[in-house]
């Protein structure tokens, strides 16, 4: 925990607190994930698992002091991938090297490739593609950019 700076810690125990449902100075290991992602670190299912996330609502909690090294630790993870890293991941399918991508190969990657997404939860993902074009192709650097930035982007404020 001593390579998280003041404000990493001052931050860590923001999400700690909001995540804090019951008020019990705990955080339930379902949503370590969600924490962790609050944080800005992005860490895979994987990651969250082997941190001790759980799969059900109230069979595990931590406390503040057990979160941050949790933190810590997945902050130095270099396995959670960037924007650069998804785009060049995607730009296998740019047959037209223009920026695009069929929609349904986007489907298909996002259905059996890494950590697979259910129907649904593509299905909630690509409303964030907009329209495809005539061909069916969609510009996948700015989905790209809307995915990765979350459901609450930062603003220029």
């Amino acid at each position: 925990m001593a390579d998280l700076s003041a404000k990493d810690v001052e931050r860590a125990k923001l999400v700690f607190d909001i995540y804090d449902f019951e008020g019990s100075g705990k955080l339930d290991a379902f949503y370590l994930g969600d924490a962790l992602r609050a944080l800005e670190v992005n860490p895979t299912n994987a990651i969250v698992e082997k941190q001790g996330g759980a799969k059900k609502k109230g069979e595990k909690a931590f406390a503040l002091e057990e979160f941050l090294p949790i933190f810590s630790q997945v902050k130095k993870e270099k396995e959670c991938g960037t924007l650069e890293d998804f785009k060049e991941g995607l730009k296998v399918y740019d047959k037209l090297e223009n920026g695009t991508m069929l929609a349904a190969e986007l489907v298909h990657v996002l259905l059996t490739l890494g950590e697979k997404l259910t129907d649904r939860e593509v299905d909630e993902i690509l409303k964030i593609a907009g329209p495809e074009d005539d061909e069916g192709n969609i510009k996948y650097e700015p989905w790209l950019k809307a995915v990765i930035a979350g459901p609450f982007p930062k603003t220029d404020e």
